[in-house]
C-alpha cells in the first residue's frame, strides 16, 4: 500500500459552499475544511463528538457506556488503517477512520466510519471527509469500498454516500435498534474504486 498523504502534505483542503453554522440567512459562503491524520493529542477533541453521537443512539451500534480509553481503542485506527480529523481554524469538526473491511482475502476492499460534530453537520464536513476517504482508499490500492451498516433512517448520510458513488446493495431489516424509532434497517453500501 502507498504512503498517504504524501509526507510533504500534512493537510488536504476541501472547499465547502454551505451556509456557516448558526447563520440563519442561508447565504452560501466558501468554507475550507482541512483534513489531516489524527494525532494522540486530538483525542480529547474527538471523544466528545464520539460520545455525543453514540449517546444519541441514531447511527452507531457502539455501547453507550464506553469509557474514553475504550472508545479510543475502537476509533483511532492503527495501520494499515488510518484516522483523520477535519478542522476549521484549529477546531475539530469531525473525524473519520478507514482501513480494510476484512483481513486476509477481504483486505482489498476498504471501509470507513465518519462522525461529524452535531454543531457542524450539514455544512460540507462529511462531504470533505468522504472525498478524502475515497481518495485515500484509491491511493492505497483498494479495489472497492463497502459500508457494512448505514442506518436507513440516517437519510443525510445515505444521500451523501449515494452522491459519492455508493449504491445500496441490500438492507438488513430491523438490524439496528434506533433510540427513537425502534428497530430499523441497516444498508450495506458499496462502490468500486477502479475505472
Amino acid at each position: 500500500m502507498n504512503d498517504w498523504p504524501p509526507r510533504s502534505q500534512a493537510f488536504h483542503r476541501f472547499a465547502s459552499r454551505r451556509p456557516p453554522p448558526g447563520d440563519p440567512s442561508g447565504r452560501l459562503q466558501s468554507r475550507i475544511v482541512n483534513i489531516r491524520e489524527a494525532r494522540s493529542s486530538d483525542w480529547p477533541d474527538i471523544y466528545p463528538i464520539f460520545h455525543t453521537i453514540v449517546e444519541q443512539g441514531e447511527t452507531y451500534a457502539y455501547p453507550d457506556d464506553l469509557s474514553s480509553d475504550a472508545a479510543r481503542e475502537l476509533w483511532m485506527e492503527p495501520p494499515p488503517g488510518h484516522c483523520v480529523v477535519a478542522l476549521d481554524d484549529g477546531t475539530v469538526l469531525g473525524s473519520a477512520k478507514m482501513g480494510p473491511n476484512r483481513p486476509g482475502r477481504g483486505s482489498h476492499v476498504a471501509t470507513a466510519s465518519f462522525m461529524v460534530s452535531p454543531d457542524h453537520q450539514g455544512h460540507g464536513v462529511g462531504l470533505a471527509m468522504g472525498t478524502y476517504v475515497i481518495d485515500w482508499a484509491r491511493a492505497q490500492g483498494y479495489h472497492a469500498m463497502q459500508f457494512n451498516a448505514v442506518v436507513e433512517t440516517n437519510v443525510g448520510a445515505v444521500a451523501l454516500w449515494q452522491r459519492l458513488g455508493f449504491e445500496i446493495l441490500t438492507t438488513v431489516p430491523e438490524a439496528f435498534d434506533h433510540r427513537e424509532r425502534g428497530l430499523v434497517g441497516l444498508h450495506v453500501m458499496y462502490r468500486t474504486l477502479t475505472a
